[in-house]
């Protein structure tokens, strides 16, 4: 499971960069949009060698549910707002999403916050407004809508535990996304204006966004969701921030701050205390 949380947060991590420098050539939400449509065509691939069938129709309204809030709204918030953040801010804002997730797993699944658990949050809150710098530059609308992103991933994640818990892992992930990437196409079309610029770099963000941060790591967030606590597995991706911010740094030259360094400690800080478990002491020998 450490493994799996590992690889994800450093393909999405590595992925804001990829993100910010793809807006140089492809509109937001279209980019969004193919994003999708490729990483489909590979986990439908998959899933028909491997005889996943169809869901069943009682999951068809909580799938197509799920592909609006996390496939199509958050990522749609992340690709605009990003036009006017940082690629390290924008990252940053989204994963304030294990903040709403905690607070809706408290009341809708049972999860209780315990001291160590509000203790770990709080500190990995705490580690994100110390990130949060919005001098930055960047609307206030486009960090409410990145936001309102965040607050979409979290309640499909609920989804998840509450109405799909049943279904096979590549299952879901692929007809959430086969979902999203429809109704991000059709947005698209209607009422985005602008070009492709195709090249070689636009086909290499395309490939990373649609096979590796998608296909792959959509994959790897539902594994990890459905083999954990929804607190957990949101706390732990919190390290993907503190790569975005790096990586922001050191490939667009993006600005390190004395708070960026201390928003990173916190946000370990958090991760360690939510993910500690105490070893039971061992029975002693008579």
């Amino acid at each position: 499971m450490n493994g799996a949380i590992i690889l994800l947060c450093l393909i999405w991590g590595i992925n804001w960069v990829v993100m910010k420098e793809a807006l140089q050539v492809f509109p937001p939400v279209l980019f969004t949009a193919y994003r999708f449509v490729l990483g489909s065509i590979v986990l439908l691939s998959i899933a028909y060698f491997k005889k996943i069938p169809i869901p069943q129709r009682k999951d068809w309204k909580w799938i197509i549910l799920g592909g609006i809030l996390q496939t199509a709204l958050f990522n749609s918030a992340i690709q605009i707002g990003m036009q006017f953040l940082s690629a390290g801010l924008s990252s940053v804002l989204s994963y304030s999403m294990p903040f709403w997730l905690a607070i809706m797993a408290h009341f809708l699944l049972g999860e209780k916050l315990t001291l160590r658990k509000m203790a770990g949050i709080t500190m990995g809150i705490l580690g994100l407004v110390a990130l949060l710098n919005v001098s930055d530059g960047g609307a206030w609308w486009s960090i409410s809508l990145t936001l309102a992103g965040a607050v979409a991933w979290a309640f499909s994640s609920v989804l998840v535990k509450l109405k799909l818990q049943h279904c096979d892992t590549l299952q879901y992930t692929t007809w959430q996304m086969v979902v999203g990437a429809i109704l991000l196409s059709i947005y698209s079309a209607l009422f985005e204006h602008g070009i492709v610029q195709w090249g070689f770099n636009a086909v290499g963000y395309l490939l990373y966004n649609g096979v590796i941060a998608s296909a792959l790591a959509f994959f790897l967030w539902t594994y990890i969701l459905s083999n954990t606590e929804a607190g957990k597995a949101s706390i732990s991706v919190l390290a993907v921030p503190i790569i975005g911010v790096l990586a922001g740094v050191i490939f667009l030259n993006e600005p390190l701050y004395w708070n960026t360094i201390m928003g990173i400690a916190l946000i370990l800080g958090g991760i360690w205390l939510v993910n500690w478990h105490r070893k039971p002491l061992e029975s002693k020998g008579t």
